[in-house]
């Protein structure tokens, strides 16, 4: 298969999988075994076509927080936002100085991948019937931020379902804790992704763009029409039906990974 191919499906699998609750690099790991391995910059820099696609979905709401600032509601929103983000920010660059890396291994991923399965299932199931509330507090913004990076540590956990679920496990309403992880979504991956440029061009590392741009643009178009259809989703459901893609997906990435591979 070309190579322009390859990238034009990672963006794919990365614009479909970026903002719902399953793991974009979890996905993208298990998806490079197949279309060829590719860098964590090159991943870092397609996370933010997918940003794109959630600025436009919300270019309404982005303007009426940014022009209300004189409203009290309005800015400590922004507030909350921003904290969230100086946090996982903080800790992000910890780890770049420790030189963390990802695991090369789908193990790791299968594992995140089932366990966050069943904390959605147990998280829905705890909430059923709890009255729930439109307002993001302080400790929830500041256990959102801290979430982040147990997304980051642990490639397959999903930045958006561990940050939804941190703000569900507060009482906060689906629409309302899927907006704040996806408004927080726009500067962590932003940044990500300048650091990670950044980083390579004081290395010297050459960026293949033309690489990056198939995927960008790809990702941007399928996170667009994902982020507007699980919006519509979560007005009338639960997030019950991703916990059992992820345990499914888990699972049958353990029996293939250690059965069937080793017995090729």
């Amino acid at each position: 298969m070309p190579d322009w191919l390859n990238v034009l499906l990672l963006g794919v699998i990365e614009g479909v999988t970026e903002f719902l609750p399953v793991s974009s690099t979890g996905h993208l790991i298990i998806a490079e075994r197949f279309l060829g391995a590719r860098t964590d910059l090159f991943n870092t820099v397609v996370q933010t076509g997918a940003v794109l696609a959630v600025i436009l979905v919300f270019w309404k709401r982005l303007q009426q927080l940014l022009s209300q600032g004189a409203n009290p509601g309005a800015r400590e929103y922004l507030l909350k936002l921003i904290t969230a983000f100086v946090i996982t920010g903080i800790g992000g660059l910890v780890l770049k100085k420790l030189h963390f890396k990802l695991p090369e291994t789908a193990m790791p991923v299968a594992w995140a991948t089932l366990i966050g399965g069943v904390l959605i299932l147990f998280v829905e199931a705890w909430l059923k019937g709890r009255p729930l509330t439109d307002r993001i507090t302080w400790p929830i913004a500041i256990t959102v931020g801290l979430a982040q990076l147990v997304a980051a540590v642990f490639p397959g956990t999903s930045r958006s379902a561990v940050t939804i679920l941190a703000a569900l496990a507060f009482g906060v309403n689906r629409p309302l804790a899927t907006e704040f992880s996806f408004l927080l979504g726009i500067p962590t991956l932003l940044a990500a992704g300048a650091l990670q440029i950044y980083s390579a061009h004081k290395e010297g590392v050459a960026i293949e763009w033309g690489s990056v741009s198939i995927a960008f643009v790809a990702a941007a178009v399928t996170a667009f029409a994902v982020v507007k259809w699980l919006l519509r989703y979560i007005q009338t459901h639960t997030f019950t039906i991703f916990g059992y893609y992820r345990i499914f997906l888990g699972t049958l990435i353990i029996v293939v990974t250690r059965y069937l591979l080793k017995a090729a």
